[in-house]
């Protein structure tokens, strides 16, 4: 149906919906805005609602005149989800607004600040460049080289340090959902490595909860650095496409998602020759999403290919389907494999030899 044929009812509709698709930047830039302003830290140490009036006393909004808008920022986060307002017109904190809070634990300040930063936002700024031209990503296309390489060269290394730390944000989020619902996964584990662990924010975890497992964590030696491990955690700093030190169990955390279908394989096979066999407990315990998943709600598919776009700009890569997961572990020669849909927008993945 073209536009000329189109009801006045469905052309509203459709403004509506491209407008909401135009200004989706609003909504990210209004919850910065709050997280930057102090909205978040006054409410959550306020303990219980504010009316609007308690706020704006407790806020860093020099100017007085500007106190005028701060109603249009409020109404924002409420109508969006952000945050909660009771029939008093007081505001309160929302599960997700929590998730920005300073003194939260599993805070995801680094991911806003670093999503919002010039140095992604450029690469995004080069998606359409990029499928016009031979680079590798839309990364390369803005910066002239990898992800990895500009966080290795920057100095000083703001974004890397940003970057680090919001890996290990996300590491301690999924790691405590791991740990306390799906303990069944590393019974009878004797030995496992963290392939990609970083400094092991997952690993200190994992050996924490269970002494019995001896845990090692690979990664490049420049960032393991000066790592210190414990009596059943060590550190190793070597290349996963060369070895994977052996073990009973393999973990990749958010590590194929990064990389090609070519060198997942490459991976994963380096995984399989690490690992004792199936009898005695071998297998991969893998961590990253799984597409099409029919039982998944809309939230957590759209968080998944907002990923899925996140991954092919940054590296080239992709979140993956079960099919798609399947093809790469019969290409790595594994027989069998088990999805368990336990932890949100991610899966958790057994693969045995």
């Amino acid at each position: 149906m073209s536009t000329s044929e189109s009801t006045s009812t469905e052309l509203l509709r459709a403004q509506a919906q491209i407008w909401n698709h135009i200004f989706s930047f609003i909504s990210s830039s209004a919850v910065k805005c709050a997280f930057q302003l102090g909205i978040l830290d006054v409410l959550c140490e306020h303990g219980k609602p504010m009316c609007l009036s308690e706020l704006s006393a407790e806020l860093s909004v020099v100017n007085s005149s500007k106190v005028f808008f701060l109603p249009i920022l409020m109404r924002f986060l409420v109508q969006s989800g952000f945050l909660n307002q009771d029939e008093d017109h007081r505001y309160f904190l929302t599960p997700a607004s929590r998730l920005l809070v300073k003194n939260e634990p599993f805070n995801v300040t680094s991911l806003l600040l670093l999503s919002h930063g010039p140095v992604f936002s450029k690469a995004w700024s080069e998606l359409s460049a990029w499928f016009q031209n031979d680079s590798p990503t839309a990364f390369h296309t803005a910066h002239g080289k990898s992800l990895w390489d500009y966080i290795g060269e920057e100095e000083p290394r703001v974004v890397g340090d940003i970057f680090d730390d919001a890996l290990a944000s996300d590491s301690r989020f999924n790691t405590n959902v791991l740990i306390t619902e799906c303990k069944y996964v590393f019974e009878g584990l004797t030995s496992l490595v963290d392939v990609g662990g970083g400094t092991g924010t997952t690993s200190i975890a994992i050996a924490k909860a269970f002494p019995n497992i001896m845990c090692t964590v690979l990664d490049l030696p420049h960032v393991i650095g000066d790592c210190k491990g414990s009596r059943n955690l060590e550190f190793v700093g070597g290349d996963m496409f060369d070895k994977v030190p052996h073990a009973n169990a393999i973990l990749l955390k958010c590590i194929l998602h990064n990389w090609k279908d070519g060198d997942c394989v490459k991976i994963l096979k380096k995984c399989k020759e690490s690992i004792s066999s199936r009898g005695r407990g071998g297998k991969v315990i893998i961590i990253d999403s799984v597409l099409e998943n029919p039982k998944q709600s809309n939230e957590l598919v759209r968080a998944q290919h907002n990923m899925d776009m996140l991954m092919m700009v940054l590296f080239g890569a992709k979140e993956r389907t079960e099919k798609e997961w399947e093809k790469l572990f019969t290409e790595a020669g594994f027989t069998e494999y088990k999805i368990i849909p336990a932890l949100g927008l991610r899966s958790l993945i057994e693969i045995y030899p």
